[in-house]
């Protein structure tokens, strides 16, 4: 606790950029996602194409429900809300946070502070957090895949089966409609690919979506029926020490004071 409170003196800096760090798994989850944002927002400004487009919207919409969430959460959690809204750029993350294109560009301040609380946190200590908190950051490794998959792999089932003959999926609406129920392993059959690459993609998403939401299964399996750490006792050797040290104190001060009184009793008067 002493080394603890001298280091904060020491460096205060470092204990400022700590107290904004949320958990590290959940700083690469956001950190990733933005920079997905930010390449999905050049992506509609670059390729004019409607299908793409209305996928691209839709994930955006996703990013902004993350990214609004992600707001609430570090304003409620920040030791000064004040702080975080206007020194640390808490009001870019909220104008970014709205779905209007103009904003969105200032999903950039997000990933700046992301890479900068990672960057004073250190690789090494990265890798342990990751390491000790396998659980956590599996959560937000199947997150991110079910993200990716969803945007991805819409657009590719969409590019290998618009112009096919006989198909049924030709909209984006129904690429994503497709993928949503194939990574859930639903399938309800309304929606399949006709062409082989199609299907290879569609087996792909089969299988992603199983390992998905398996683990996911598992990750709250554990987290609901794993019993809780309890804390842990005190160490009985060391009051046992310290009681019978204290006995022992007073037994030798009570032996000199009788060595005293016998050798008064003795001497003659």
């Amino acid at each position: 606790m002493a080394a603890a409170r001298l280091l904060a003196c020491q460096n205060p800096h470092m204990t400022k950029e700590r107290s904004e760090l949320k958990s590290i798994g959940y700083e690469i989850f956001i950190g990733i996602l933005s920079i997905l944002s930010i390449v999905n927002l050049l992506l509609l400004y670059a390729v004019q194409e409607k299908s793409l487009d209305t996928v691209l919207t839709v994930m955006n919409s996703v990013f902004s429900a993350i990214f609004v969430a992600d707001f609430l959460y570090r304003i409620f959690t920040a030791p000064s809300a004040g702080a975080y809204f206007f020194k640390h750029f808490g009001w870019a993350d909220l104008l970014a946070s709205v779905p209007v294109a103009q904003f969105k560009i200032l999903r950039i301040f997000r990933l700046i502070r992301v890479y900068r609380l990672l960057r004073d946190v250190g690789i090494r200590t990265i890798g342990r957090a990751l390491s000790k908190d396998r659980a956590g950051s599996s959560l937000y490794i199947l997150l991110l895949m079910g993200i990716l998959v969803l945007e991805f792999g819409s657009l590719s089932v969409l590019r290998v089966e618009q112009g096919a003959p006989g198909a049924n999926i030709r909209t984006a609406s129904d690429a994503l409609w497709y993928t949503i129920v194939t990574i859930s392993t639903v399938g309800y059959g309304d929606q399949y690919p006709v062409t082989d690459a199609g299907r290879i993609i569609g087996a792909g998403i089969i299988v992603i979506g199983v390992g998905i939401f398996g683990t996911f299964t598992g990750y709250l399996a554990n987290f609901f029926l794993s019993p809780k750490k309890k804390e842990p006792a005190p160490p009985v050797e060391s009051a046992d020490t310290g009681t019978v040290e204290g006995l022992r104190l007073r037994l030798e001060e009570s032996e000199a004071k009788l060595t005293e009184i016998r050798k008064l009793l003795v001497e003659p008067s």
